[in-house]
């Protein structure tokens, strides 16, 4: 039977399992985290947690925290097992599993978030830190921050009693500069191209909105470094579970990831930070080149396969790579039209990376499903691929593909996939996507004439040229008689 994970039960493990080398009882918080997903737990948590094991960071560990009811869920479960998780990395060359507990707390999850403001307000949480999705940050088409949307405009009349995550943050931070306390680090750890800039937008404009100098203090008192992280993390299901359970382990909410991982980050830490360098993290004054290329090559590789993969019912993306079509589609694209707009890093060229990318996508231990990487297409899809598009007009190179990866949205949001099964709403904006998808069908300028996703690149001949003639195509002739024509 496998040993339900607890403090109590960490000597009982199988061995193999590696295990704190730490003493959790010593832990002390200093990082407060809002949304304990996977990725988290695999990524930032992990850094942490190979710190401690170096008998460093003790005065560090994480409280974690969340803003929606499905977070109280994931705390009941977390707390269940003493804040623990398994960590499962899928390797082709073998499973592997370690128990990681840098995480000692996960305050309540409640309306108003009263429990979630008094923990970071306390003087020893020197870092806030968030991952609440590329959507979460309340920006409009443009980039700006939407302070008319219902849940800004919620917290901003009741600041005591705020609905957002930041405007926790921003309750939190009044009530430190009252107390006469510093401020903390707001950390952004979502997929965002200069997602320190993003946040301080959030949190700065939001605290403007009731609190002119207050806005001012945080401004200039708080820090928002901008941050690359990346680590292919997917979602936990039966199948996960029962992994590992195969290793031995009753985990309530185990993680499986690839053997790869990377955070780079800005050294703009206003309240210290742990030595994440030590066990493998970078920092520099140049993250924008790193998150570049890894947003334009694997976030935009990742929407490349997902929506062809859907309309031809391919589950993974492991299984996307092995399809004839969509892989020969990524790779022209990766490396015809997004290659070009990308510089290099420090030992690594954007070529050399989309063929790193390209085996990591393949690992066939990965069940990383489409839908999961399909969702929320409304955010990825501008914040991964439409710069490019604007680049290659600028520029005057080739978008051909790109555009054909447009009119693949479109398409799958019309809501069939070819075998006609029905694919479920999966984006926060489905009704509104799938009504321009079903007007597109006829007339394409429909899709892309969605500015809040688009801007005016309904107005760009040569992108609204190629995007209707692939869509077009695809209604015509089908998805693989598509990639083929693409392909040449």
């Amino acid at each position: 039977m496998p040993t339900p994970l607890s403090n109590a039960t960490l000597s009982d493990l199988p061995d193999g399992i590696r295990v704190p080398r730490y003493d959790r009882g010593g832990l002390t918080p200093g990082i407060v985290h809002i949304g304990l997903g996977n990725f988290h737990r695999a990524h930032q948590a992990w850094y942490l947690h190979r710190l401690m094991d170096e008998g460093l960071a003790n005065d560090w560990a994480i409280i974690g925290a969340g803003v929606r009811a499905p977070d109280a869920a994931q705390r009941e479960r977390l707390l269940a097992q003493d804040c623990l998780t398994t960590l499962i990395e899928l390797d082709p060359a073998g499973k592997s599993a370690e128990v990681t507990g840098p995480m000692i707390g996960f305050v309540p999850i409640e309306e108003g978030n009263g429990a979630l403001v008094a923990q970071m307000a306390q003087p020893e949480i020197r870092i806030v830190a968030l991952t609440v999705t590329e959507g979460g940050y309340y920006q409009k088409a443009d980039g700006g921050f939407d302070a008319a949307h219902d849940d800004i405009r919620h917290d901003a009349a009741n600041p005591a009693t705020p609905r957002t995550a930041f405007g926790a943050m921003v309750a939190a931070l009044r009530l430190r500069r009252e107390a006469g306390q510093g401020a903390f680090t707001c950390q952004s750890c979502d997929n965002l191209q200069g997602n320190g800039d993003i946040l301080r937008r959030a949190v700065v404009g939001l605290a403007r909105l009731t609190d002119p100098g207050l806005a001012d203090w945080i401004d200039a008192s708080a820090t928002f470094p901008n941050a690359m992280v990346d680590c292919i993390v997917p979602a936990t299901g039966p199948a996960e579970l029962a992994l590992a359970r195969e290793l031995g382990i009753a985990d309530n909410a185990p993680v499986t990831h690839e053997n790869f991982r990377q955070w780079v980050m800005e050294d703009k830490f206003c309240a210290g930070r742990p030595d994440w360098d030590r066990v493998g993290a970078t920092f520099t004054d140049d993250v924008h080149a790193y998150e570049a290329m890894k947003l334009r090559c694997l976030n935009a590789g990742h929407q490349i396969l997902a929506n062809a993969g859907e309309l031809l019912s391919i589950e993974t993306i492991a299984g996307c790579m092995a399809n004839e079509g969509i892989n020969g589609l990524f790779r022209k694209v990766e490396t015809e039209e997004i290659v070009p707009h990308v510089a290099a890093v420090p030992d690594m060229t954007p070529r050399d990376y989309v063929d790193l990318i390209d085996r990591r996508f393949s690992n066939p231990e990965i069940r990383d499903t489409t839908r999961r990487v399909a969702f929320d297409g409304s955010s990825r899809h501008p914040g991964f691929l439409l710069p490019v598009v604007r680049d290659a007009l600028a520029a005057g190179t080739s978008l051909d593909g790109l555009a054909l990866v447009e009119a693949l949205w479109a398409r799958m949001c019309e809501g069939t996939r070819e075998d006609g099964t029905v694919i479920a709403p999966n984006d926060p904006h489905w009704n509104a996507l799938q009504a321009a998808a079903r007007e597109a069908k006829t007339r394409p300028a429909a899709w892309i004439e969605q500015r809040r996703f688009y801007d005016d690149l309904a107005e760009a001949p040569r992108f609204a040229g190629a995007f209707g003639k692939w869509l077009a195509k695809l209604w015509a002739d089908g998805t693989e008689a598509t990639l083929r024509a693409y392909i040449g």
